[in-house]
């Protein structure tokens, strides 16, 4: 597989080339069958029915432990203008002290961070995982900067690895606004990237009205944003997404997360091509695009 120059920023990264300054992408999924042919055309396909400028895709079975395969459509991937990134499979968990998670874990996130910078992908996003109940959530901390670090000694993974927030559990790594900050003041150093979930930082009971700031006093960056409305009260710990018009968040309280962030943009949002195009056309009418 083809090596990606690490980049410490992925702000401007994602923005770059003929990608849109301030590119929106739509969560498709694999776009493959399960005999590796394109589905309905493939992602590329996708983003055009829906006018977006970028995709977020599965390289494998979000619920498995399977490394990737080669795809059909990893050259046009690489070589179109549609923005690509990689969300690896929820099963990893790195913080974990279950060595029978972690380990595989740790093996899977390499594997899949080679996959998505061979088709030219510009991230890959992985939950921060949580630890034990009986641990202390140092030790999870401990554990994703032993990740990075050793990576580090293999020359770093070829593109940006970017950490999300999640919506529940008392031992995550990255779902309350201090645990982020003791997990960057683990990791921070190695590079490693953000990604805001609207929808599980609602769950997780943050005021999305001051979000970005409060997120960025601790992380020093935030790299893209997963614009999801929730279906949820505040504080539910619960992640299920709602359609961004249609949820429980005031709209204008998500665009406005948005317009602050100023970094690219990836909807989770349930919905059909043509739901998601209006999606799209609203944040670029808001982002003033």
């Amino acid at each position: 597989m083809s090596a990606v120059t690490p980049k410490p920023d992925l702000t401007g990264e994602l923005g770059s080339g003929t990608v849109a300054a301030h590119p929106i992408g739509v969560h498709v999924g694999p776009g493959i069958t399960e005999d590796g042919d394109l589905e309905a055309g493939g992602p590329l396909a996708r983003a055009a029915e829906m006018d977006a400028d970028g995709v977020q895709i599965f390289l494998a079975d979000p619920q498995g432990w399977k490394a990737p395969t080669p795809r059909p459509d990893a050259d046009a991937l690489r070589a179109g203008d549609v923005m690509v990134v990689v969300h690896a499979p929820y099963v990893l968990n790195v913080a974990t002290t279950n060595n029978r998670i972690r380990i595989p874990s740790r093996k899977l996130l390499g594997q899949h961070a080679a996959a998505a910078a061979a088709v030219g992908a510009r991230a890959l996003v992985v939950h921060g995982g949580h630890v034990l109940a009986k641990d202390d959530p140092a030790t999870g901390v401990d554990n994703w900067r032993k990740t990075f670090a050793r990576q580090a000694e293999d020359g770093g993974f070829p593109l940006p690895v970017l950490v999300e927030n999640t919506a529940g559990g008392g031992n995550a790594m990255a779902r309350d606004l201090d645990a982020i900050g003791r997990l960057w003041e683990g990791i921070g150093e190695f590079g490693a990237g953000f990604v805001l979930d609207t929808c599980h930082a609602w769950a997780a009971g943050w005021d999305l009205a001051t979000a970005v700031e409060d997120l960025t006093a601790r992380t020093g960056r935030l790299d893209l944003v997963h614009l999801n409305n929730s279906r949820d009260p505040a504080g539910s710990s619960r992640d299920r997404h709602a359609p961004l018009s249609d949820g429980e968040i005031p709209v204008e309280l998500l665009l406005e997360v948005a317009r602050t962030a100023g970094c690219p943009v990836v909807l989770e949002t349930p919905g059909d091509a043509a739901a998601h195009a209006g999606e799209i056309e609203l944040l670029r009418s808001a982002l003033g695009g």
